[in-house]
């Protein structure tokens, strides 16, 4: 069984003027990642979006030092990005579709994830959204220290550092075991 995990394809991380935006790079994939997800929804498929969420007034959370705020609270920066937010609304009261709060950059980190992957009977997890080298990453990292089959889905990853996105697609293949999509 598979599942794919949207990551973070937000306003904030997205649009021209998001926080802490990968840019015309993050918005190159929306098509890609769209297609993706709606193909998922239509096999009946998990689909979880992991979607980063932030406190303004949380002055101890540790990304506070190294990035502007991001992805707040009840602002348009958490509103999915493009045309994965019809996508979302369209089927969001489905029992196949789920969204998490995450906190920290990886979609296991202090959530249920791992559990309802597990309750599902998922042992192959899809990986889409920003950024490839950060919040990929790390969600990655924990997949495979889970046990899980990873796959990468390529042209539906981006990040605002270019350097950071191809080492991390070496990373995923080289060090991780994950399949690559092209």
């Amino acid at each position: 069984m598979r599942a794919l995990l949207s990551i973070d394809y937000t306003n904030d991380f997205v649009a021209t003027d998001g926080a802490l935006t990968t840019g015309a790079d993050g918005q190159l994939i929306e098509s890609e990642l769209v297609a993706i997800t709606q193909a998922f929804i239509e096999n009946g498929d998990f689909v979880v979006f992991a979607i980063d969420c932030h406190d303004l007034e949380d002055v101890y959370h540790p990304e506070n030092n190294l990035f502007p705020p991001h992805n707040l609270v009840g602002t348009d920066g958490r509103t999915l990005y493009g045309s994965l937010a019809a996508l979302y609304d369209a089927h969001k009261e489905s029992r196949t579709v789920h969204w998490i709060d995450k906190r920290h950059y990886s979609a296991f980190s202090v959530t249920d994830l791992d559990i309802r992957l597990r309750e599902r009977g998922i042992t192959e997890i899809h990986l889409t959204g920003v950024c490839t080298d950060i919040c990929i990453l790390h969600t990655a990292v924990d997949a495979y220290n889970l046990g899980y089959k990873i796959v990468i889905h390529e042209k539906a990853v981006a990040s605002f550092d270019p350097i950071g996105h191809e080492w991390a697609l070496r990373h995923f293949a080289g060090s991780l075991g994950a399949e690559i999509i092209n």
